[in-house]
């Protein structure tokens, strides 16, 4: 099993940034791929960006650019980078971990971590 623990979001303006972070714990060495994934009130869950087990990044288009994933050296964690944040970014962020057979947590599932842009 593999715990997840998110961390990092908060209150920002347009236009600024923040990093979010997400530990994974136990058995972690049967994770390939992490990432994120979001969801507002009233809308879909979608994906935000993910990174395999070798490092390759996968960001969303409609993110232009803003946002940057990253994994830890010890590919325990992965991390989020965004900048430029916009208002219709608000939303919960969950992480997620892939291992060799399945996901070890449904996608927008658990606690997830609270950003909201203010306009």
């Amino acid at each position: 099993q593999v715990q997840l623990v998110e961390s990092g979001g908060g209150l920002v303006q347009a236009g600024g940034s923040l990093r979010l972070s997400c530990v994974a714990s136990g058995s972690t060495f049967s994770i390939t791929a992490m990432g994120w994934y979001r969801q507002a009130p009233g809308n879909q869950c979608e994906l935000v960006a993910e990174i395999s087990s070798g490092g390759y990044p996968n960001h969303a288009d409609a993110l232009e650019g803003r946002f940057t994933i990253s994994r830890g050296n010890a590919k325990n964690t992965v991390y989020l980078q965004m900048n430029s944040l916009k208002p219709e970014d608000t939303g919960v962020y969950y992480c997620y971990a892939d291992g060799l057979i399945a996901s070890y947590r449904p996608r927008c599932w658990g606690q997830g971590t609270q950003v909201t842009v203010s306009s």
